[in-house]
């Protein structure tokens, strides 16, 4: 929403009054402003001057209005004409001695321009790459107020800031990491391989130093190549957080991985002034939680709707707001408390009680909602020691592509993107199982004692191993391979 700054000049005791529900640094504006104003050689009025920054029943926060303020002071004095005013959204940060830093936010304030069809934006230069983005907006960067005066009254043209979107994308869409980083555990890779071919959620459960942090943080890596539209949404958020470290796009997937003592507002969003959560900072990408049993139950049962919806609505007095929150969940814990239960070198010292609590933590409503579940053993020295890097993430990704391309084919008409997205009336018409795999579900069902809601990951993830296989029906083999991923599951 767009923010208008209104000046008022009266006569009275010299007094500068910000109205609006400003907050801490809004109202510390007003000295920033008249220190900048009078270094840069303008005369400061010593009147009585009333700001009202509208609409008012919205709470203004951050830097970014210190520039239209002293603008519109200045304005009001009669230092600046008023013809361009109404061409330009203007944002920055004022320094003492008149120059504009950079603020949070450039990127969303351009797309606000262009929807309002607004000509352009006038803001920091540090700020410009990161807006021109918006091709349609035209950008100005500037450095001082004077550059800005000047610019206003018709005296100095500013140029205009643009970008090659594709060049810059292509040149920020590269990972730092690879899957040939990984030694050995090549079950664990193709478990991984499935899930982001369907989008399917993974909880790794393996001993200390198996290698679950060092496969999570390669997951984005054979993830689907991210679109332009997911770039700019991703970005977007990034941009409000001030966490674009200099870029002025993300062009890789995010990988967020929050430590186990975040609060529910700081995973999901919230707040006085209510900001975006780790969800919302992984939309598009990897949500990765680390020991997993270590957070505090109430924390992981918020992430239930984010999971389900891909969105998340925080709502406070004054209204909610609603986040983008479409992740990928990438859980990993020890399976028991010393950790060593499934380790053939290290003997396990917890009770059977102990084993049990520790699962427990996890509610069985989140569990729910993971659709692999996949033991990750502790490496051999023949691992360790093997030359064989394995498949790099490009060719696993381009096998992850074709197998997305089948899903967006299948699903063209209606909103779901991925196989794991199916309810159960997708499940009854997308996963035909042939006759070898009905009984060996019945099988698994009958003697694992698997439940009904693993009866219908099995199938979703069965759906996503066929179409990797290229395979129209679900064979028995799929399910084979489905069923080795539910490792938590027992008989209830």
């Amino acid at each position: 929403m767009r923010v208008e700054v209104e000046i008022d000049l009266a006569s009275g005791l010299p007094q500068l009054a910000t109205v609006g529900l400003p907050e801490g640094a809004v109202k510390e504006s007003k000295d920033r402003i008249r220190a900048a104003v009078r270094n840069c050689g303008y005369t400061f009025p010593t009147k009585r001057i009333t700001i009202n920054l509208a609409p008012a029943d919205i709470k203004k926060e951050g830097s970014a209005y210190d520039l239209p303020m002293a603008v519109g002071i200045l304005v009001a004095e009669g230092l600046i004409e008023s013809k361009l005013l109404n061409d330009y959204l203007l944002i920055g940060e004022l320094s003492l001695d008149g120059s504009i830093k950079p603020v949070r936010g450039a990127l969303p304030i351009a797309m606000a321009a262009k929807r309002e069809n607004v000509k352009g934006v006038i803001l920091p230069e540090q700020n410009s790459p990161e807006a021109a983005v918006v091709n349609e907006v035209e950008v100005l960067g500037v450095k001082d107020l004077p550059q800005v005066v000047e610019f206003l009254n018709g005296n100095r043209p500013i140029e205009r800031v643009q970008v090659n979107i594709k060049e810059l994308f292509s040149h920020h869409s590269h990972y730092g990491t690879d899957f040939t980083d990984v030694k050995g555990q090549q079950h664990v890779k193709r478990a991984l391989e499935v899930a982001a071919a369907g989008s399917h959620n993974v909880i790794l459960v393996g001993p200390p130093g198996s290698g679950k942090t060092m496969l999570a943080k390669r997951l984005p890596t054979i993830l689907p190549d991210l679109t332009l539209g997911e770039a700019l949404d991703t970005t977007k958020i990034h941009s409000i957080m001030g966490l674009l470290n200099g870029a002025p796009i993300i062009a890789t997937r995010p990988f967020r991985s929050p430590h186990h003592t975040i609060s529910d507002a700081g995973l999901v969003g919230g707040g006085t002034v209510p900001k975006p959560g780790e969800v919302s900072l992984a939309h598009n990408g990897v949500l990765f939680l680390d020991e997993l049993p270590e957070f505090k139950r109430h924390v992981l049962e918020v992430m239930r709707q984010p999971l389900e919806d891909g969105n998340i609505t925080v709502s406070r007095a004054l209204g909610s707001i609603n986040y983008p929150a479409a992740f990928m969940l990438v859980a990993a814990m020890n399976p028991c408390v010393c950790g060593f239960l499934t380790d053939p070198q290290k003997e396990c010292t917890c009770t059977p009680i102990q084993i049990q609590r520790y699962r427990s933590r996890v509610s069985g409503p989140l569990l729910d909602r993971i659709d692999i579940q996949i033991e990750v053993p502790a490496l051999r020295y023949q691992d360790l020691a093997s030359k064989d890097a394995g498949e790099s993430s490009d060719v696993i990704r381009k096998r992850v592509n074709t197998a997305r391309t089948i899903q967006h084919q299948r699903f063209e008409k209606t909103k779901i993107h991925a196989n794991a997205q199916m309810g159960a009336r997708d499940i009854k018409r997308y996963c035909a199982v042939n006759a070898d795999g009905e009984r060996l579900l019945e099988t698994a069902i009958n003697k694992l004692g698997l439940s009904a809601r693993a009866y219908s990951r099995v199938l979703k993830v069965g759906r996503t191993i066929a179409d990797l296989a290229g395979s129209e029906e679900i064979q028995s083999a799929h399910i084979a391979e489905a069923i080795q991923y539910r490792s938590l599951d027992r008989r209830t």
